[in-house]
């Protein structure tokens, strides 16, 4: 079993800027990967960014060069930087950590909303 808590959400004006932070504990050894969806109301979950255990990188076009994903393996936590916000980033945002086969695990979420 993993547990991810989620921090760092909050509400800023457009342009602005977050840091999100996901702390994994539990079997953090079976994590192969980590990383962030979210979802926006009436819209599907959507995939933001993943990090590997090799710090291998992947962003949704959408955030690409804005929000930059790293990893403290050492703390076994994730960092969402998130720049230059719009206000169609407004969503909740769940980190998620996959251990393999179908198994993610998931944080409770937190709202992040960018003013106009």
């Amino acid at each position: 079993q993993v547990q991810l808590v989620e921090s760092g959400g909050g509400l800023v004006q457009a342009g602005g800027s977050l840091r999100l932070s996901c702390s994994a504990s539990g079997s953090t050894f079976s994590i192969k990967s980590m990383g962030w969806h979210r979802q926006a109301p009436g819209k599907q979950r959507e995939l933001v960014a993943g990090i590997s255990s090799g710090n291998i990188t992947s962003y949704a076009s959408s955030v690409k060069g804005r929000f930059t994903i790293s990893r403290d393996n050492a703390k076994n936590t994730v960092y969402l930087q998130m720049n230059n916000l719009k206000p169609e980033d407004t969503a909740v945002y769940y980190c998620y950590a996959f251990v393999g086969g179908n198994s993610n695990y998931w944080g409770q979420g937190t709202q992040v909303t960018v003013s106009s």
